[in-house]
């Protein structure tokens, strides 16, 4: 695949013309295209010329294959597989690009492109955001260089020393590299922090591990994040993430229910099967259209009531004047509270009331925390 520019702001007064081209590219890719990765691509190949008038840290170049990284300038590089960005990650990201530029060096972020307990074709972990999502993410944080690699078997049987010459040192001119305390690498993670730091002393180049990231006296990683979500502990995500969870994807024909006969219009987002959700059940969420933000009660899981099983997620918006058609549409939606489980009711009657009182819950919730 073709490295990629991620175009950020970067808080530069030059920069202001080109966002808002940029956010008219994604307008028309929200209006014409189906998938993240279509609007993605649409995106990128219609800011591609910009990127030549850019200075270096207002972009961020993707590599998405080994042989794609050639000959790349001295890097200050961050390891990790950053599933979440949550804030250990970022302060770790943080603290490479800090020293990148204090040292006159590029900044780079080592990670592969799928968790590795899910190569060959596995679905052991649940991703908490999207590819294009931690690219973006990455990017806002100043990265030069995002080395973003599948773990394919031209890595994964490297041994821990192969690594570190074949990758580290010929592939990413790493001088120096942050890690996390657990950090592991080479074939069967043989690879450890102390190992890193053993040959970069030989080797020439400097190792910065950092030490668990705490909040409340609690180790922040990505397993405690799934967790969370795993239990719809939604609320909590934003203390070890420093944003909301959300899922996202395009809206699909649904069976028009919600509308027709409940008189709660709902939109039926199509969400990969590859990423997290919170347990069954209804959740108060703001939903995203258009870099518009509107309050929203959003149901995750099977229709007991009505007989249907297969899990799902459907957005209503609160917004009494909002008709809309969104087949088509690209949604994200952002999980702020759990209003209760997943119910089967005696009747559709009985179910319109009480998506009515939770809708009202959620109304009022939406006040308080404007």
């Amino acid at each position: 695949m073709e490295s990629f520019q991620v175009m950020t702001a970067a808080c530069i007064p030059e920069a202001q013309a080109l966002v808002k081209e940029l956010n008219t590219a994604k307008y028309e890719a929200q209006k014409t295209h189906r998938s993240y990765s279509s609007v993605l691509h649409f995106i990128i190949t219609t800011t591609k010329n910009l990127s030549q008038t850019r200075f270096s840290g207002e972009q961020m170049k993707v590599f998405n294959s080994l042989d794609e990284i050639n000959n790349v300038e001295p890097t200050v590089t961050a390891l990790g597989n950053f599933d979440g960005i949550h804030k250990g990650h970022r302060e770790l990201i943080s603290l490479a690009v800090a020293e990148a530029r204090k040292a006159g060096l590029m900044s780079a972020v080592f990670t592969f492109s799928t968790h590795p307990r899910n190569a060959f074709g596995r679905n052991a972990v649940k991703n908490i955001i999207s590819a294009e999502e931690k690219a973006q993410i990455i990017a806002d944080l100043g990265v030069d260089y995002l080395f973003n690699l599948p773990f394919a078997d031209e890595i994964r049987t490297l041994s821990p020393s192969e690594f570190i010459d074949r990758l580290l040192i010929e592939k990413f001119n790493m001088k120096e590299g942050f890690c996390g305390f657990n950090y592991t690498f080479g074939y069967k993670a043989e690879g450890t922090p102390e190992m890193l730091k053993a040959e970069g002393a030989e080797k020439g180049f400097k190792i910065h591990v950092l030490e668990p990231y705490t909040v409340d006296g609690e180790v922040v990683s990505s397993t405690l994040i799934r967790k969370i979500i795993e239990k719809g502990e939604v609320e909590l995500c934003r203390k070890y993430m420093d944003r909301n969870f959300a899922a996202g994807g395009v809206v699909i024909e649904g069976n028009r229910l919600g509308g027709t006969t409940l008189g709660f219009p709902t939109a039926n987002i199509n969400i990969d099967e590859s990423m997290i959700l919170p347990p069954n059940g209804v959740y108060i969420t703001k939903t995203l259209w258009r870099g518009a933000w509107y309050p929203s009660i959003t149901n995750v899981g099977n229709k007991p009531t009505i007989g249907e099983y297969a899990k799902n997620m459907e957005t209503h918006i609160l917004d009494t004047e909002f008709n809309r058609d969104l087949y088509g549409e690209i949604l994200r939606v952002e999980f702020l509270k759990k209003l209760r489980d997943e119910k089967k009711f005696d009747s559709l009657d009985a179910l319109r009331d009480e998506i009515a009182r939770n809708c009202d819950v959620a109304r009022a919730y939406h006040l308080q925390t404007k």
